[in-house]
């Protein structure tokens, strides 16, 4: 069910086709029997996401179910790139001329030998041999598309794909986009994908940062982000090393579908129940009350906000302090997300709080899949040869089981909800200790943090080695 890269470089591009293919996979099985690659609109139209669960059983795929969702993910995500009115199909003269018509094996041969003879030094070389196509239909986009899947499936696949969504989108629409429209958007020397080129991908922009909307820097200038909510969502792992703040739009996407970024590469996380983005009564009063923060914060994500901002954060969300909590806020000049979240943590509810007597508000368990598109040796696939045991190249496929405990901070959790002094004896706390301790030890990857920016707390385990992100 999954895209292989055997190079360094396209895991941008090949991501976020490999979540929109999940997408159509998962999701929406009984559609990949119809022509028309239906706008994502449509087909939330027709499946309520809260009801949702898909097969685990993923070696069930026909190859021609899994062609037919990788077609329709590249048609939809070129039209998303042209707001839904026009897509751009890249394909190269020498090849395309000559596969039209023919059929089966006869094409990877006529492809095999075209690019086999084919160099290309610069853009000026890659333009001669170049041909665009523009379509307003869908039905007519999915069936070039499906005639000429063998040349996105060649080695020139994923550069060609980039050059469709970026035409489709239009050159100075995604300028346009850029806040730096100077910089390049693949990245030297390794040709990995600009944060532009991902968010092109997931949301028809090629707009440089991850949060929410746009950010005012005042005199004009501003720094633009993600306006739309998705259909597939991004997690990284540098807002666990507080580098950036993703928004929720690109957190909390229609469907329970991630890619993920490391510092050098990007990966898939998803689920099969659509119900893991639910909301329970804390984690929307939590979501209510972070949403109005941050549209006050002008840090860039750095998560502290003016005196004047905090009071117009008070009266949105309905939060009465007392006095006192209010002046140690507010005495510094700025109020911090950290410290203002512990206040509302120990506030009782009648005042707009989330203080929880029972210790089991917030408490979820449910599963995660993580699949790396990147081929590495597997020893627990090994080959047998005449030389001995030959390591799989292939993907991997991590199941994760994820608990998001009641306790609200990682050192009540990771210290079993240790009792409070002076009430060592009470009933209660000896009762909140075990709600909040772990049924089993955690485990710890980089993939953890990352999944702990959309569900604090959350604590990870899997069977095998850990799940990697590079």
């Amino acid at each position: 069910m999954g895209l292989v890269q055997h190079e360094g470089g396209p895991c941008g591009v090949l991501a976020t086709i490999q979540a929109f293919v999940l997408k159509h996979l998962l999701f929406f099985p009984d559609e990949l029997g119809k022509v028309v690659a239906n706008m994502p609109q449509n087909l939330n139209s027709r499946r309520s996401k809260s009801q949702y669960v898909a097969s685990n059983n993923f070696s069930a795929f026909t190859e021609d179910a899994k062609a037919r969702a990788l077609v329709k993910s590249m048609s939809e995500m070129l039209f998303l790139c042209g707001n839904n009115k026009r897509a751009v199909i890249a394909t190269l003269s020498v090849i395309s001329n000559g596969i039209e018509g023919s059929e089966g094996s006869s094409k990877d041969v006529i492809i095999a030998q075209a690019l086999e003879g084919l160099s290309i030094e610069s853009a000026s070389d890659l333009q001669k041999v170049l041909r665009v196509d523009r379509y307003t239909s869908p039905t007519s986009a999915f069936k070039r598309l499906e005639a000429m899947i063998p040349i996105f499936q060649s080695r020139m696949g994923a550069l060609l794909f980039l050059i469709s969504a970026l035409l489709s989108r239009g050159l100075d629409c995604v300028q346009a986009d850029r806040d730096d429209p100077s910089q390049p958007l693949v990245t030297a020397p390794f040709g990995h994908a600009s944060q532009e080129i991902v968010n092109l991908l997931l949301c028809g922009q090629a707009v440089p940062n991850v949060f929410d909307g746009r950010m005012d820097l005042g005199g004009g200038m501003f720094l633009k982000g993600i306006s739309t909510s998705v259909e597939v969502g991004f997690l990284t792992l540098l807002e666990s090393l507080n580098f950036c703040k993703v928004g929720q739009n690109l957190k909390c996407p229609r469907w329970p579908i991630w890619v993920v970024g490391s510092e050098s590469h990007y990966t898939v996380l998803f689920a099969l129940d659509t119900a893991v983005q639910d909301e329970n009564e804390l984690e929307e009063r939590e979501s209510q009350i972070r949403k109005a923060f941050d549209a006050q914060d002008q840090s860039g994500g750095g998560g502290f906000i003016s005196v004047e901002a905090f009071h117009q954060v008070l009266r949105e969300t309905s939060i009465r302090l007392p006095s006192e909590k209010l002046d140690s806020l507010c005495n510094s000049g700025f109020i911090v997300w950290s410290e203002f979240w512990q206040v509302i943590l120990d506030l009782d509810n009648n005042l707009g709080g989330l203080k929880d007597s029972t210790g089991q508000m917030g408490r979820k368990i449910f599963d995660l899949y993580h699949f790396n598109g990147i081929a590495k040796s597997d020893l627990n696939g090994s080959q047998a040869t005449a030389e001995g045991e030959t390591p799989v190249q292939r993907p991997r496929l991590t199941k994760l089981r994820v608990s998001v405990p009641p306790r609200w901070t990682p050192e009540d959790f990771m210290a079993d909800a240790a009792v409070a002094p002076g009430n060592a004896g009470s009933e209660s706390s000896q009762k909140d200790a075990e709600v909040a301790k772990p049924e089993q030890p955690h485990q710890h990857a980089p993939l953890a943090d990352c999944i702990r920016t959309r569900w604090p707390r959350a604590v990870c385990n899997w069977i095998g080695d850990p799940p990697s992100i590079v």
